[in-house]
């Protein structure tokens, strides 16, 4: 049985590498992977914490591993570099702090396409898994914007149309290039656009800021999952922004 390796946010080329050339299987540790209450990550971490780490220790706490490499540098969080410290101290395995400062891009053609928004996530976050780009696809002209993280509830996805473009840091995500500021603070001002973050987290702070800067935004926060009136706000946000769905055209 290969071994079983978790990640924490996007660790740099040249450890992706390395697990590739070992043929393990990556485990990502951000997102949901088992069906447990979260409230068990309190032994450890405060509520009032992003429910990403939280879902991190989460998962590191149950799940079979043999090692884990968190990005603890600009590309994710100062938060990320306590709860690996938290995990050394707690767990039996090696937890390997990494510091991704990768600059070479390798593109956002998903951020672009016209697939649905949730399987733009989807396919965006398992990219991190391998060191190639992501494979070119048609691109949309875009109706509407999601700009931020990937939520860790992508249900708070399913209002947008599939002319939905991404920006913000999972842009960087696809393009291997998690700490790059000027690409993550990068948006399309034509387009509404939904600045997001999970609640508690630092980039809250961009999003509200880039949000009130832009003639078309709406700013929200989300902590474990999407509430209804969340869901509410955004649907009512696209519908008055005359918002529909799209499908895929050149350009």
């Amino acid at each position: 049985m290969p071994q079983q390796i978790g990640i924490v946010g996007v660790p740099p080329l040249a450890v992706i590498r390395q697990l590739n050339a070992e043929q393990v299987r990556i485990v990502d540790l951000d997102e949901p992977q088992l069906v447990l209450s979260i409230d068990q990550s309190d032994q450890y971490l405060p509520r009032v914490y992003c429910a990403i780490l939280r879902t991190v220790l989460l998962n590191a706490l149950n799940l079979r591993l043999d090692r884990i490499y968190v990005d603890v540098g600009p590309g994710k969080c100062d938060c990320a570099l306590h709860v690996a410290a938290v995990l050394k101290d707690i767990l039996c395995i090696p937890v390997i702090a990494t510091r991704n400062t990768d600059t070479e891009g390798f593109g956002h053609p998903i951020c672009e396409s016209g697939l649905p928004l949730i399987e733009k996530m989807q396919r965006i976050t398992k990219g991190v898994q391998c060191c190639t780009p992501s494979p070119s696809s048609l691109a949309c002209t875009p109706t509407a914007g999601f700009w931020g993280v990937p939520p860790r509830d992508f249900s708070i996805l399913e209002p947008f149309p599939n002319s939905t473009h991404i920006y913000g840091w999972t842009r960087c995500m696809e393009n291997k290039t998690p700490a790059d500021l000027e690409l993550e603070a990068h948006c399309n001002p034509a387009v509404p656009t939904v600045f997001f973050a999970q609640s508690f987290c630092a980039k809250t702070a961009l999003a509200k800021h880039l949000a009130a800067r832009h003639p078309k935004a709406l700013w929200v926060d989300s902590d474990v999952s999407a509430s209804s009136s969340v869901r509410a706000k955004i649907e009512a946000f696209l519908e008055l922004s005359g918002v529909t769905g799209g499908g895929c055209a050149a350009g």
